[in-house]
C-alpha cells in the first residue's frame, strides 16, 4: 500500500492525505457518465459494466487532453461537468447510508434527505478538483466476468504512472432499472466509503446527526465559488482521533 493511502486509516476529522494522482483517480468517475450522455439511458441501461467503465473512462481522458478551460483549472466549468454528467451515476443513497454506517438507522427522513444533499456536494467539489488534475496517468483494465444475473460486481482497474507503483482502482458498482451505478471505490485497497464512515462516526459521536449535517453544510458553503476540497478536509477541528 502507497504510504499516502496509510495515512487514510486514520481517523481523523475526515482524512485530507489523498495524492494528486488519487484524487484524479475518483475524478475518473465522472468518465461513467458519457456514455450515457452520448447513447441515453435505455442504452446504458444494457452495457455491462467493464464496457462502461472502459468506453466511458477512454472517452474522459480524451476530453481532459483536449479541454484547455479544464487543464487550466476552471472550476465553475468543472462543477458544471459534474453536475450534468456525473450525479446520474451514482447512488447517491446507498453511498450516504454505507458512509453513515450504523447511526443511518437513528437518523429521521428528514435528517437522511439532508446527509444524502451534503454528502453529493462534497463529493461533487471531490471529482471536480480531481478532473483538473489529470497529468497524462495511463489506465489498464483487469479481465472481468460475471455471472448471469448478477446484481452487484467489482470493476478492476490499474493506473500506471511513470516512476511510481501501479495504483489498483476498484469499482463498486450494482445494478438498478436505470442501470449500472456506482456506490464505492476501492483506492489501493482503501475504501471511499469506509474512509468517510470513520470520520462521520467521529464527528456524530461528538455532535450528533445534526451536528454532521451543519459541518458538512457549512463547509460546503464556504467552499462555493472556492477550489474544491480534497477528499475529508476541513471537518471540525476539535474532533481527534477516535476509534471503533
Amino acid at each position: 500500500m502507497n504510504p499516502s493511502t496509510n495515512l487514510i486509516m486514520k481517523d481523523e476529522p475526515i482524512v485530507k492525505s489523498f495524492t494528486q494522482v488519487e484524487k484524479w483517480l475518483l475524478g475518473s468517475l465522472a468518465a461513467l457518465s458519457l456514455l450515457i450522455a452520448a447513447h441515453g439511458p435505455a442504452a446504458a441501461a444494457d452495457v455491462s459494466p467493464d464496457v462502461l467503465v472502459k468506453t466511458t473512462t477512454q472517452e474522459v481522458v480524451a476530453i481532459l487532453k483536449k479541454d484547455k478551460d479544464i487543464q487550466a483549472g476552471d472550476t465553475h466549468k468543472v462543477y458544471e461537468l459534474v453536475d450534468a454528467k456525473v450525479l446520474p451515476n451514482f447512488d447517491f443513497n446507498h453511498m450516504t447510508m454505507l458512509a453513515v454506517g450504523k447511526y443511518w438507522p437513528r437518523a429521521t427522513p428528514a435528517q437522511r434527505q439532508s446527509l444524502i444533499q451534503e454528502f453529493r456536494t462534497l463529493l461533487v467539489r471531490t471529482y471536480a478538483s480531481s478532473l483538473t488534475e489529470f497529468n497524462n496517468q495511463t489506465i489498464e483494465f483487469k479481465p472481468f466476468s460475471m455471472t448471469p444475473g448478477a446484481t452487484d460486481v467489482t470493476v478492476q482497474t490499474q493506473v500506471k504512472q511513470p516512476g511510481a507503483q501501479p495504483i489498483p482502482i476498484d469499482y463498486s458498482m450494482e445494478k438498478t432499472s436505470f442501470g449500472w451505478k456506482v456506490y464505492d471505490v476501492v483506492i489501493d485497497g482503501v475504501s471511499l466509503v469506509t474512509n468517510y464512515r470513520s470520520s462521520f462516526g467521529t464527528e456524530i459521536r461528538q455532535s450528533g446527526i445534526d451536528g454532521l449535517i451543519r459541518t458538512l453544510a457549512s463547509r460546503n458553503q464556504q467552499n462555493t465559488g472556492h477550489q474544491p476540497e480534497k477528499p475529508g478536509a476541513g471537518m471540525d477541528k476539535k474532533s481527534h482521533s477516535t476509534h471503533k
